[in-house]
C-alpha cells in the first residue's frame, strides 16, 4: 500500500478556514488531492483531519477520511511527525502495512503531478529515507546579518561581505510542500529529520508559503503565470 497523507485541521488562525478557502475557483486543498491522484503513485488519498467540513470536501474531491483526526493532533502544538504517526498506525492496526507514504500539505496549490512523481523518482532509488521538496535561497545566506535592539547590522559571516555572490556557495530550504518518507525508517526514526535526507530542488515560481493573505495574492498570481 502507497498512501498520499495530506495533514489538514480546521483551525487555521491567521487565515481562517485556509484548507478549504476557494483558491482558483475551487477549496485550496483540491489541488494536492487533484495531484496526488493524477501521478498515480497513490493506492489511497488519505486526509487527516478533525474538521467535517474538511473532511466531506476531501471526500468529494477523491480522498478518503475513514477516521477523524486525534483531539491530541488536532491543537497547536501537533508536528507533522505526529499527524503522519497516527496516520501510519491506523493502517497498522488494519492489516493493511504501507511500503512508502508522501505528505503533501493542503497549500500547495503550485506543484504538479509531474512534480511528485520526478520527486518519486528519486525517492525511489532507495538512497534516501526521507525526500523533501526544496528551493534555493534567492540570496546569499553568507550575506545573512542580525539586528541589535539599536538597530544596528551584525554579520553573521563577516568574513564573506566582499565576496561575490557567484562564488558563494548556494544554499536551500525545506520549500514546505511535500516529503516522500520511508515507512519503516519514519517508525524508527519518527522524525522526517533523521537518516538519509534527500532533495527534490524546485524553482521559486514554484513554491510560497500561505501564511497571510498577502502570500495568498502572491501565491494566486504564481499560479496565473504557471
Amino acid at each position: 500500500m502507497n498512501v498520499a497523507i495530506i495533514p489538514a485541521r480546521g483551525g487555521s488562525k491567521r487565515i481562517p478556514r485556509k484548507n478549504i478557502k476557494h483558491f482558483h475557483g475551487k477549496p485550496i486543498i483540491a489541488y494536492a488531492i487533484e495531484n496526488a491522484v493524477s501521478s498515480g503513485l497513490f493506492d489511497e488519498i488519505f486526509v487527516s483531519t478533525d474538521d467535517q467540513e474538511i473532511a466531506d470536501i476531501a471526500v468529494s474531491f477523491g480522498a478518503k477520511v475513514p477516521t477523524l483526526r486525534s483531539k491530541k493532533n488536532a491543537d497547536d502544538f501537533a508536528s507533522t511527525s505526529d499527524v503522519l504517526l497516527e496516520v501510519i498506525e491506523y493502517y497498522k492496526g488494519n492489516n493493511t502495512p504501507i511500503s512508502f507514504a508522501c505528505c503533501i500539505y493542503p497549500t500547495s496549490p503550485l506543484i504538479s503531478e509531474n512534480d511528485l512523481r520526478s520527486a518519486h523518482s528519486i525517492f525511489n532509488s532507495g538512497k534516501f529515507d526521507t525526500l523533501m521538496s526544496s528551493v534555493e535561497f534567492s540570496f546569499p545566506i553568507q550575506r545573512a546579518f542580525n539586528l541589535t535592539e539599536s538597530n544596528q547590522i551584525e554579520l553573521i559571516q563577516p568574513e564573506h561581505i566582499h565576496s561575490r555572490s557567484q562564488d558563494l556557495r548556494s544554499s536551500f530550504h525545506d520549500a514546505g510542500a511535500f516529503y516522500f518518507i520511508n515507512v519503516k525508517s519514519f517508525l524508527t526514526n519518527r522524525t522526517l529529520w533523521d537518516g538519509e535526507i534527500g532533495a527534490y530542488v524546485m524553482p521559486e515560481s514554484k513554491v510560497q508559503d500561505i501564511d497571510s493573505l498577502e502570500d495568498w495574492k502572491i501565491a494566486e498570481i504564481k499560479f496565473s503565470n504557471l
